[in-house]
């Protein structure tokens, strides 16, 4: 019910216990073949809507993510911004996430793209940090990111700007994944209005956080390595095996 649409790779490891416990044997190719046999594997959604409008050369910032792989939890936050529609209207869906844990570290739902509501879910993400050493947040070239409002806030918290250097989405791509998580495993259902999909929303992204395995992550959740990797990173033994 939480997560109707996870992936079979990541509920095979999530039932492998409870089949154990039952005396079946049922491995992660035949996990496949029951559900493709009850029609029950999950299948792609394709669909876009433009949230990006680029800003003027003048205020772009360099990537300083060129060849560069985050080692710790809050060296890297990247953000983006999604739209999500209701019976009511469009709504638009502000996220940053920790590039290294792939911890949703701040959100904010709004009617518009406006700056003043998109610096909201940085706000958010500088709240709940759990260190103070240097950070980077990278985002593509939209008009919010590049604000004064927006660098504003970045300056206030010591953090470095960084944008795409150019129109691939490819570089900007896991602020993209987390949006897409968002979108086809758990937004599947449309709202009736903002207030019922903010509510959703706030409970999709606490269930990410803290029950959903990421394949990236070996399988734990982004909250449990966002934790034991800062605990490890201030203690100077960086291991969240």
């Amino acid at each position: 019910m939480e997560m109707p649409r996870l992936g079979t790779r990541k509920l095979h490891h999530m039932l492998k216990d409870e089949f154990a416990v039952q005396g079946l044997k049922v491995g992660r190719d035949t996990l496949f073949a029951y559900l493709g046999a009850n029609h029950m594997l999950i299948r792609p959604r394709k669909n876009y809507t433009k949230t990006t409008y680029p800003c003027d050369w003048r205020r772009r910032h360099p990537n300083l993510l060129v060849e560069r792989n985050p080692s710790r939890p809050e060296e890297v936050f990247v953000s983006d911004i999604t739209y999500i529609k209701s019976r009511e209207r469009t709504h638009y869906l502000s996220l940053v996430t920790d590039a290294f844990s792939r911890k949703i570290m701040g959100y904010h739902l709004s009617d518009d793209l406006s700056a003043e509501n998109v610096v909201k879910a940085l706000k958010m993400a500088a709240k709940n940090r759990l260190g103070d050493l240097p950070l980077i947040h990278h985002s593509d070239r939209g008009l919010q990111y590049a604000s004064e409002i927006y660098q504003t806030e970045l300056r206030r918290h010591n953090i470095t700007p960084s944008m795409t250097d150019g129109y691939d989405c490819y570089q900007n791509a896991l602020a993209e994944r987390i949006n897409g998580i968002l979108k086809h495993e758990f937004l599947i259902e449309k709202c009736h209005n903002g207030i019922e999909l903010e509510l959703i929303i706030k409970q999709s992204i606490d269930t990410y956080n803290r029950k959903r395995p990421h394949l990236s992550l070996r399988m734990k959740t982004p909250d449990e390595i966002h934790k034991k990797a800062c605990a490890a990173t201030h203690t100077g033994l960086l291991n969240y095996n």
